[in-house]
């Protein structure tokens, strides 16, 4: 329902992360661009975890932003590591 297709893996700094399970979801919207003053929907933000126990929150943008590629719309906003103890493998 209006949401992107969401990627079961993606690449990042040439990494490859597998998403393991999808924690949170959530929109933001704000004014229209052009002026008007109805709302529009600007993200869909995502907290996820991923295969390599690591917390990660992205961002899918409706719109692509100027000058970039018009196919860039998923962002990394931040990531954060499993505590050494934490780690896969380690029981």
């Amino acid at each position: 329902m209006g949401e992107p297709g969401f990627p079961s893996e993606f690449l990042w700094r040439n990494e490859r992360y597998q998403v393991q399970e999808i924690i949170e979801r959530w929109k933001e919207a704000g004014p229209c661009r052009n002026g008007s003053s109805e709302q529009y929907l600007h993200k869909h933000w995502y907290l996820i975890k991923t295969t390599q126990n690591q917390i990660m929150k992205i961002y899918f943008e409706r719109q692509p932003r100027s000058g970039q590629n018009p196919k860039a719309r998923w962002w990394l906003y931040t990531l954060t590591s499993p505590a050494p103890g934490n780690a896969p493998g380690n029981a």
